[in-house]
């Protein structure tokens, strides 16, 4: 309760600061009154907001994923260079564009297959006579597939090499299934077979390596894709939006984020020797289309995988003997997996622009997407980018014509080679990294716009929640007049608050999925990511079936995805509405008490995971009083009053509320990632490890993790009162 007293006074203390000095000027001087009084009172204008959702044109939207999507665009290609300079068109157009637009160039290290020499797997016999040769390419329904420039199905970063061995299949290459694995097979030697989920894409050769394995392929499972479909004479793309059985998901095969090179610095000539370079896959990896994989599997031999290993093809999924089937047509036959990628120092570039603010212009609202794709890349992400441009379209007109001027600044930024590892955005992260950590209000990023056409999905930290909330409200959902954003997402995804009621569920911005994680977990800055999606009631699709395909297509995304693109309408004026708000609003539209409200959730499931058995070893989960009376006493600020106006100290104070749960030492094993408020990461890592080991030594790691989640909270909280 001090703490909300306190957080109290300083709202009513605020509230007559801002009076007086309002006031003063507001009494009739005649002319006396300084001209910047008006600008520095002036909030949010909602008349503004109603202009600018009224003139977001989702036809606009569909020619920008027309242009967009001509050619591929994979980083640093000439597909790359054409899109680059078409964002600087737009951006430095003399009737819609921002007041400035620029470049910004970062030399990288980047990982391509070698176009003379494809990669190969194929299935060999005993006198190496090839058996069976898997589809190099993916099959062509549409003359998108057949363009030159479609880069051939690759693991970036996975090292070249011509391992030969007997098959396995290891599930999806978690630690846990090699370890299951390895209790009935001997992986010394032997290919294993993976598919895409449950661990991230480097990790799926990085946990085979200590086993003996000596190369990795990996598929999409149409059991978690496709919901189980396969035919591409009627079932899947082109005649839905089903994963044809040709289709490779491509990706960057790292752990890291940023230029790999240079780690926490920018690109700019700093750089480790590449023997240094860490979080890349030790042994060849190649990712192949489910009907290649299908002619694998169901010709495995040995025991029958576990149940829940089993997936959609219509055939046991066995473990291996190691190898094939005695009665199979492969049978004593190797997999032989031939990569040659090779890594290579390009010139990657950030599009920047700008909108200047008129009265806190050194204060920024950053808006991001990332501009790179695998081949076409509709959805992934020029889905974003076309929203993007029409939403800097509709607002630089404005400015243009003189008809508004944010209060703070409004940075736009077109990220380069994010597909290779999130790398425009880390190294302008760490390029401006004080400027960024010291004036950034928040982050917005809208990396896939629209995934699919039936609800709003965004996650973020809990402050945003309410403004998020607010511009939902305002805006229709995709194709329906009379139902808000707001009440269609609630429909699809909701829980029910003890402060609010029931409300939209909002996601946490945990890993590095996208260009968020720099600005989250680097900078501790406030961020969001908005985007549409699908009924998960409908589809069991782990994402939208042609990610990282040929087949992300203009007529993919026009026909399966939206039609007729109200859902990248929907987004553009909800992302806009947000941004607009964060830009303008007086006081930012910023909630604390969101974040109190959250962080009795996590304490409450912490108390309930480990209190017990902390407490049989002597851990507390507090000092002198309990974790929860701990919290309580410092985060009590759920009470702050809703109708709170402040001086524009408070703005500072909220800004940088976020930055108080960064701890660069939560996680010292872990590049550019630290204690983020989405969940209690920490805890929870060093509790399972000292759980299974059993070591005092790891479970002095838990108790200092419990001191750092105490210390973080407190130091949150104290970022709310003047002075400590």
């Amino acid at each position: 309760m001090i703490l909300k007293v306190v957080i109290s006074v300083v709202c009513a203390v605020s509230v007559l600061t801002v009076g007086i000095l309002i006031g003063h000027f507001g009494i009739d001087k005649g002319s006396s009154a300084p001209s910047w009084v008006n600008d520095v009172a002036k909030d949010v204008d909602e008349a503004l907001i109603e202009k600018f959702l009224s003139e977001v044109d989702n036809m606009q939207i569909q020619e920008n994923l027309r242009e967009l999507t001509k050619v591929p665009h994979m980083a640093t290609t000439p597909g790359d260079e054409q899109t680059v300079k078409l964002m600087l068109e737009r951006w430095r157009d003399p009737e819609t564009g921002l007041d400035d637009a620029w470049r910004e160039e970062y030399m990288v290290y980047l990982s391509f297959p070698d176009t003379k020499n494809p990669n190969k797997v194929t299935v060999v016999s005993p006198s190496d006579t090839v058996i069976y040769t898997a589809r190099e390419k993916e099959k062509p329904y549409t003359a998108d597939q057949d363009d030159p420039e479609v880069v051939q199905p690759y693991a970036a970063y996975s090292p070249p090499g011509n391992p030969k061995g007997k098959l396995v299949y290891a599930n999806q290459g978690k630690p846990s299934d090699y370890q299951e694995l390895n209790k009935t097979v001997d992986l010394r030697g032997t290919i294993a077979i993976t598919r895409y989920g449950g661990a991230g894409r480097a990790a799926k050769a990085i946990n085979a390596a200590p086993y003996g394995v000596i190369g990795v392929l990996v598929y999409t499972d149409p059991l978690d894709i496709n919901d189980g479909l396969m035919s591409d004479i009627n079932e899947t793309y082109p005649h839905s939006w089903y994963l044809p059985p040709s289709g490779v998901e491509r990706g960057g095969f790292s752990t890291h984020y940023g230029d790999l090179r240079t780690p926490y610095l920018a690109a700019k000539g700093n750089h480790t020797d590449f023997a240094d370079i860490t979080g890349i896959p030790p042994i060849p990896i190649q990712p192949i289309g489910f009907e290649d994989a299908y002619v694998l599997i169901c010709e495995l031999g040995g025991e029958a995988a576990p149940a829940d290993w089993q997936g959609a093809f219509n055939c046991s999924y066995n473990i291996g003997g190691p190898g094939f089937k005695q009665t199979s047509a492969f049978n004593s036959s190797d997999v032989k997996l031939e990569t040659f990628n090779h890594g290579e120092l390009k010139n990657s570039s950030n599009v920047m622009g700008v909108i200047r603010g008129s009265v806190e212009p050194d204060r920024y609202v950053i808006y991001g997407n990332h501009r790179d794709s695998w081949v076409h890349g509709a959805i992934d992400p020029s889905s974003g980018t076309s929203v993007m441009l029409e939403l800097t379209r509709v607002l630089g007109k404005m400015v243009k014509q003189g008809k508004w001027r944010p209060r703070r600044s409004i940075i736009f930024g077109s990220w380069g080679a994010e597909e290779f590892g999130l790398i425009g955005s880390a190294e302008y992260t760490e390029q401006y990294f004080t400027k960024l950590s010291e004036r950034t209000v928040a982050y917005i990023n809208v990396d896939i716009a629209v995934f699919a056409n039936a609800t709003l999905r965004a996650s973020g930290m809990p402050s945003v929640q309410n403004v998020i909330f607010k511009a939902a409200k305002q805006v229709n959902a995709a194709g329906m007049e009379s139902t808000s954003v707001y009440d269609n997402w609630i429909k699809y995804s909701n829980w029910t608050s003890p402060e609010h009621g029931l409300i939209p569920k909002m996601g946490h911005l945990t890993g590095a999925g996208s260009d968020y994680a720099a600005f989250v977990h680097y900078l501790g800055i406030t961020a969001m990511d908005i985007s549409y999606t699908y009924d998960r009631s409908k589809t069991n699709a782990r994402i939208y079936p042609a990610y990282h395909t040929a087949y992300d297509t203009f007529d993919y995304a026009s026909k399966y995805i939206d039609p007729g693109f109200f859902s990248h309408q929907a987004v553009a004026r909800t992302a806009g509405n947000v941004l607009i708000r964060l830009a303008d609003s007086l006081v930012l539209p910023l909630n604390c008490s969101d974040y109190a409200e959250l962080l009795e959730m996590y304490l409450s499931r912490a108390v309930d995971l480990y209190q017990s058995k902390l407490q049989t070893i002597s851990i507390s989960m507090g000092k002198d009083r309990t974790v929860g009376e701990e919290f309580m006493f410092q985060y009590r600020v759920k009470s702050l009053p809703r109708g709170c106006t402040a001086d524009l100290r408070i703005n500072d104070q909220l800004m940088l509320l976020d930055r108080a749960f960064l701890d660069p030492l939560a996680f010292p094993d872990k590049y550019a990632f630290s204690a983020g408020m989405s969940t209690f990461p920490g805890l929870a890592d060093a509790f399972a490890k000292a759980e299974s080991s059993g070591q005092s030594s790891d479970w002095d790691k838990v108790h200092y993790h419990l001191s750092v989640l105490s210390q973080n909270i407190a130091g949150a909280a104290n970022t709310l009162v003047d002075v400590i």
